[in-house]
């Protein structure tokens, strides 16, 4: 596949210095950097974002994500290799990325769920890193950008 045009992100230079400056915020919020791997990967693969799923495997890697853990993502309610804290940061992670699937798409018990794992900081980290992964996942998939791009 050709991407139909350069990534925005990469076309308007100010953007990126945004993205990186809004990533290195949401890796100090105190979640660790594998499980904000894990809501990447998730988001990506609800969205068929294949360049972000790409970037997000290597990096989980990098982060010491095993290639177990990463297969078993699209089943994560039936895999018994991840952390209720895990859980809890994907299930907010399904329930943001698919808003227009229903009306209250994060629901409280969702919401407690999360709150139960995380304080403020990391509730906040894994809202902006679900919002950033859909932020990209929207601007690949619309530009086309093939699965082994490496601007991100």
């Amino acid at each position: 596949m050709e991407a139909r045009m350069k990534n925005p992100a990469m076309v308007l230079p100010d953007v990126m210095s945004g993205i990186q400056t809004l990533t290195k915020a949401i890796r100090s919020g105190g979640v660790p950097q594998a499980t904000l791997e894990l809501v990447h990967m998730r988001a990506s693969q609800i969205n068929g974002c294949a360049a972000c799923i790409n970037i997000g495997t290597r990096q989980a890697a990098t982060s010491g994500e095993s290639t177990e853990r990463l297969l078993q993502l699209p089943a994560w309610r039936e895999a018994s290799c991840y952390s209720d804290a895990e859980r809890a940061a994907l299930e907010m992670t399904e329930a943001a990325t698919r808003l227009a699937d229903t009306p209250a798409a994060v629901t409280d018990a969702i919401w407690d769920a999360a709150a139960k794992h995380f304080d403020e900081r990391g509730l906040s980290a894994i809202i902006l890193m679900i919002a950033i992964t859909n932020f990209f996942n929207r601007i690949n998939t619309t530009v086309r950008e093939p699965a082994e791009a490496r601007w991100a």
